[in-house]
């Protein structure tokens, strides 16, 4: 099998044994895999494959490359910086060279950085180092002559850049003019990257859709786009922020260097926000040992969907500028430097297929299968479609190849597909006509005026539904507890739930028959349902999953009504009479009573034990003028340590407070528990409103 000992010991290690011609065949076919994608992701700020695979891609390069040094070329990507060259702009070559930075991806990565740093340094002492955060952007240069902004360019190939000095000169972010002679310096160039918040980012792609352009993947691709407009108005108008990180230099009018009079990295930081630059503060810090690196960079990585800012990682750099100089540089990066990188959020995969789910109000809701794709700690096999039109907007096909992100690292989103990608046994995904699940024209869909979702009236205003059965058990609505969705599932594929009015007439006898109950779980499950059969009617109602009939709307009919049953003679002009219902919420609610079967569910679970007359719960609340918060607004926020935030909001209403979702000049009382967050601050800033802590609210009412 094998041609030599050597071959095979190659082999159990896990390397190739390819022929010459071979190895040299797959590396030149690698080199041009990974041009094409350099172009697609610094020209055309259009990429089809995410981050980490391309990472992936080039440390196969590297790979080939250190076992086989005599056969590397000089347009390798190994041999150069990424190149974002665009001949629409003049070049210009930068005062000192722009690299790229090595990649980590966990502490072991970052363990062997510092043996590197101290094998090269030859001293064991610990190293300090700065951290900040790998903004994940456009890199941009920045020269100041006599105090003046005299050029910006982009990264280029990291010699040459594009010069854009029009365009940065319109960002309110990049000083035009700073006191860099204070510090002795006649001459200065500093590295940054040019980001988008994410707010503003979310607001420009909103506005590009609604009027039908395209998209834009990611603010990384905006911001570099945006860097390059003909028109400075426009780069402006994208709402680019500029974070400076480096000085990377600085002479006097002697042309002397005097980066020297410097001593650490963290002092340059300082300096260029002295001067009025925008530097890296939140996420920035000085730590004394890689162990402390490691510690700091995993923590924050847990932070990374709370930023205002996209960040793809951490940048590491050892602190004293000396031990930089002394490290140096290879072509590709610099030794003293390292980005630990974050877990992927986007990666490409295949469209496998469309299925469709069946909402509680009746919605359907195409569901993407995908080809399984591991991204920021999971593996990902489906992705909401949302509704037809966002198939259409994103020219959804089955078998296309397609950018999947995990927004909030919980989310799987499609950013796009990928149409260059196609080979044109792509199918065109059809929405259907009639109910996945109800065939024929009964159960033709309907879409309202003004809705995206294309309903099923059977599974609107039925009574079948397995999403209204998993929607009535939950703790929102009639709370049984231990009775969640695994098993309304089970049940209902077993055929012993097929409407709402099953789950109280359970045979508990053969439950107990079933692999994972016993005895003491089945007598949990019984006294559960037992307990829920007097809740209050606005519990009940809200239970039955009637479109636009919400918490509030319940608890508003609960008070009006002695029975349930009531509902169904009541006129339209009998809901519209109470404040906050209206005629949608009237004709939903009639709709229902009026659709066959549903009255007879509800007859049999009275029949079940269940109780529709009004409840103490259900009656309005009496509040004499002289309560403590008559009148008042109130809103709760925060982690409330002794109360639970519903028991709190009940205890407000009962004591004359209305509870209120947002703060604003309507707002008297703000509650604050740990952690209160924005809504605090928005609070402060308005003057207006008393703020009470959870322990003040608790000693105002005497509880």
């Amino acid at each position: 099998m094998y041609n030599s000992s050597e071959e095979k010991k190659l082999f159990e290690e896990g390397k190739h044994f390819l022929s010459k011609p071979a190895v040299i065949s797959s590396y030149s076919d690698l080199i041009k895999v990974l041009q094409y994608h350099e172009w697609r992701y610094a020209v055309k700020n259009d990429p089809v494959i995410s981050d980490y695979e391309y990472d992936q891609l080039f440390d196969q390069l590297k790979a080939i490359e250190k076992e086989n040094p005599d056969i590397i070329q000089q347009d390798s990507p190994t041999q150069r910086v990424a190149s974002d060259l665009n001949p629409d702009f003049d070049p210009v070559t930068h005062l000192t060279p722009m690299l790229s930075l090595g990649n980590s991806y966990n502490a072991e990565d970052l363990q062997d950085f510092d043996k590197q740093i101290k094998k090269l340094t030859k001293n064991e002492d610990d190293v300090a180092y700065s951290i900040e955060p790998k903004y994940d952007g456009g890199s941009i240069a920045l020269v100041y002559e006599d105090d003046r902004l005299i050029r910006a360019a982009t990264r280029g190939n990291g010699v040459e850049g594009e010069e854009m000095t029009p365009n940065a000169k319109a960002l309110p972010s990049i000083p035009l003019k700073a006191m860099f002679s204070k510090y002795g310096i006649h001459r200065a160039e500093l590295r940054g990257e040019a980001i988008i918040p994410l707010k503003i980012f979310n607001r420009v792609n909103k506005e590009r859709e609604s009027k039908g352009h395209k998209i834009f993947a990611n603010p990384r691709n905006a911001a570099s786009g945006g860097l390059r407009m003909k028109d400075p108005n426009e780069t402006r108008e994208r709402g680019i922020e500029v974070f400076v990180f480096q000085m990377s230099y600085a002479v006097d009018k002697n042309e002397q260097d005097v980066l020297t009079n410097f001593k650490k990295h963290s002092e340059h930081l300082n300096l260029l926000a002295d001067l009025g630059f925008k530097v890296p503060t939140s996420g920035r810090a000085l730590v004394n040992d890689i162990e402390e690196v490691a510690s700091f960079v995993i923590d924050y990585e847990g932070k990374r969907e709370s930023l205002d800012y996209e960040i793809d990682g951490m940048v590491v750099k050892v602190d004293d500028l000396l031990v930089q100089e002394e490290i140096g540089y290879t072509q590709h990066h610099p030794r003293w430097a390292i980005a630990f990188k974050f877990k992927a959020k986007q990666a490409t995969t295949t469209l496998l297929d469309v299925e469709y789910q069946i909402g509680k109000v009746g919605s359907i809701t195409p569901v993407a299968k995908v080809e399984p794709v591991f991204l920021a700690g999971v593996t990902i096999s489906s992705i909401s479609l949302h509704n037809e039109e966002f198939i259409k907007s994103k020219d959804l096909r089955i078998g296309d190849k397609v950018l999947v992100e995990r927004a909030g690292d919980v989310i799987p989103y499609i950013v796009k597909s990928l149409p260059d990608l196609r080979s044109g046994s792509e199918t065109v995904i059809k929405f259907p006509k009639y109910c996945p699940r109800n065939h024929g024209e009964k159960s033709t869909l309907v879409q309202y005026e003004g809705e995206a979702a294309w309903r099923c009236p059977i599974c609107q205003y039925g009574r079948d539904n397995l999403q209204k059965i998993i929607f009535h058990v939950s703790k929102d609505a009639m709370d049984i507890d231990g009775f969640g969705k695994s098993n309304v599932e089970r049940f209902y594929e077993m055929g012993w739930i097929q409407d709402i009015s099953d789950i109280y007439n359970l045979d508990y006898e053969k439950i107990l028959e079933l692999d994972g109950f016993g005895q003491k779980s089945v007598d949990k499950m019984r006294a559960s349902i037992e307990k829920v059969k007097t809740n209050p009617n606005r519990r009940m109602l809200y239970g039955l999953s009637i479109h636009h009939l919400g918490k509030k709307a319940s608890k508003l009919l609960a008070e009006k009504i002695n029975h349930i049953y009531e509902l169904k003679d009541w006129a339209p002009e009998d809901f519209t009479t109470i404040k906050d219902i209206g005629p949608v919420v009237a004709e939903n609610v009639l709709k229902w009573f009026e659709f066959p079967g549903n009255l007879e569910m509800l007859e049999r679970m009275e029949s079940y034990g269940l109780d529709f007359t009004q409840k103490e719960e259900d009656k309005p609340l009496v509040i004499s003028d002289d309560a403590p918060l008559a009148g008042k607004t109130i809103l709760f926020t925060g982690t409330l340590v002794n109360l639970k935030r519903g028991e709190a909001k009940k205890i407000a209403e009962e004591n004359g407070a209305k509870n209120i979702s947002a703060v604003s000049k309507n707002l008297d009382i703000l509650v604050v528990g740990e952690k209160a967050g924005s809504k605090l601050a928005k609070a402060e800033a308005l003057g207006t409103v008393t703020i009470m802590t959870e322990a003040e609210f608790i000693d105002f009412l005497n509880l």
